[in-house]
């Protein structure tokens, strides 16, 4: 991952394991649809819990066995013995996954709290196991269980520090990833964050999202997409235009690159790809299948974002 971002912008897609056919078959035509755009590499959500495990285990297999991609799994504290994340490390490593994104990650129901408290001691023992590219998780806002801004900050800077890189959960003005990359640099890490990126194409959905994630949709995004609700085209149209607009300025802004949170479809993420015209930073084609069936709708009950 050093070495991508070395090179110059990355542009990268988020998944989520899939639990029925249905969803096989569209994730299966999602990285399809996206593997002509030669993304830098792709992650893949874990929940944590075993069945959680085994299918963000297979997903990455199967990306590494029969795709030239790269397959970056999240790694998460809760629900797991130092033991097991170390066998769960160490079976990633083995089947040659080189980057990891170690996260604190959400309390998941009848599980219990994990062994490792913080994400910054997940860093330390995949490092120690081996791991040469960490990444870890940033917010923009401030993570949900932090107490303030100023110790979320603190907390951020001595995980990013172990780390090698940080991917932010998504938002919506670039002046939110401007201040947070200032306020890191008044704590002096200098350390690569790519910007998460999610488009707008349900505004009842992103709103429950952004809930989850300790903030609110910025009233203006409302104010611009709320009277669009009973006209699907429009706002599915304007969502992508925001989205897009927010991409050009924080390239601009110099950004390390974009981190799409496609919810596992790919249409949305190819109009925006062909929006900026990527073809000649990132040296993929511009050209996609679209997705089959609808995009939009309901987010899945396992969170695709970042914890």
């Amino acid at each position: 991952m050093s070495d991508l971002l070395q090179r110059g912008p990355t542009f990268s897609f988020e998944f989520f394991p899939p639990r029925t056919d249905e969803e096989k078959d569209r994730l299966s035509q999602t990285i399809q649809d996206l593997e002509p755009l030669h993304p830098s590499f792709v992650s893949v959500t874990y929940r944590g819990g075993r069945s959680s495990r085994e299918r963000t285990t297979a997903v990455v297999t199967d990306i590494i066995r029969s795709r030239a991609i790269t397959a970056m799994p999240h790694l998460v504290c809760v629900a797991h013995s130092r033991g097991e994340l170390e066998e769960i490390v160490g079976g990633f490593i083995e089947a040659g996954v080189e980057n990891l994104l170690a996260l604190g990650g959400d309390p998941v129901a009848e599980e219990g709290p994990g062994e490792l408290k913080h994400a910054a001691e997940l860093v330390e023992l995949a490092r120690a196991l081996g791991g040469s590219s960490i990444g870890v998780a940033a917010h923009p806002a401030g993570h949900p269980r932090s107490p303030d801004r100023e110790s979320d900050r603190r907390h951020l800077a001595a995980k990013l520090a172990l780390a090698d890189f940080g991917i932010t959960q998504f938002f919506f003005h670039v002046e939110d990833y401007l201040r947070l990359r200032e306020e890191l640099a008044d704590l002096g890490l200098s350390k690569p964050v790519i910007p998460g990126i999610m488009p707008i194409l349900s505004l009842a959905s992103v709103k429950r999202m952004s809930e989850l994630a300790g903030y609110q949709v910025p009233a203006d995004v409302v104010d611009r997409l709320g009277p669009l609700e009973d006209d699907p085209q429009e706002f599915r149209r304007v969502g992508i235009e925001l989205a897009g607009e927010l991409c050009r300025q924080l390239l601009e802004a110099g950004a390390p690159g974009l981190h799409f949170y496609t919810l596992n479809f790919s249409k949305a993420t190819l109009e925006i790809y062909r929006s900026l015209e990527l073809r000649a930073q990132w040296g993929g084609p511009r050209a996609g299948r679209a997705e089959h069936g609808r995009q939009g709708g309901h987010p899945p009950s396992e969170r695709e974002t970042i914890a």
